[in-house]
């Protein structure tokens, strides 16, 4: 009698745990939100003419306009294009924040970065929306730079 109760226990506890499972990971997917993409307006052009300004103060010494120089890379077109797509823009602000400028990293402030980060989406022919870029690491974690409009984010998001 008692063993059958251990198993009945056993059984129980092993559903529940099953169960509890699975209605974790439908929460995740009914909570998580989709993947934006540059091509969907996620900066402003008051945010990008800001970065602009900063970035002649703070990137133009080693980037250029934008074509990068003899010691850093260029920070718009097809071989910036090349490296980041596929990356998410919390993925390029991390880099910028954590070693840019490279006699004083961490200098930047979050919004300064992100202005920054508007002016390069400009750069590289990203459409301006109507809010600004967000500062934070997780709100950025969700816009994927993707290089070529595809039929996906050609059309109008809600």
């Amino acid at each position: 009698m008692v063993k059958l109760k251990l198993k009945l226990a056993a059984v129980a506890i092993t559903g529940l745990t099953v169960i509890g499972v699975f209605h974790s990971a439908l929460r995740a997917q009914e909570t998580a939100k989709p993947l934006r993409s540059v091509w969907d307006g996620v900066y402003t052009e008051e945010q990008a003419r800001r970065g602009a300004s900063l970035y002649g103060k703070e990137c133009a010494s080693c980037h250029r306009a934008d074509t990068g120089g003899e010691e850093a890379t260029a920070l718009a077109g097809p071989a910036f294009l090349a490296n980041w797509d596929g990356l998410t823009v919390s993925d390029l602000c991390e880099r910028i924040r954590v070693s840019m400028p490279p006699d004083n990293p961490r200098r930047l402030s979050r919004r300064q970065i992100a202005d920054i980060l508007g002016h390069m989406l400009k750069l590289n022919g990203f459409p301006a929306g109507k809010t600004e870029l967000d500062r934070e690491t997780e709100a950025l974690k969700q816009i994927r730079i993707e290089a070529t409009k595809t039929k996906t984010n050609e059309e109008p998001r809600s």
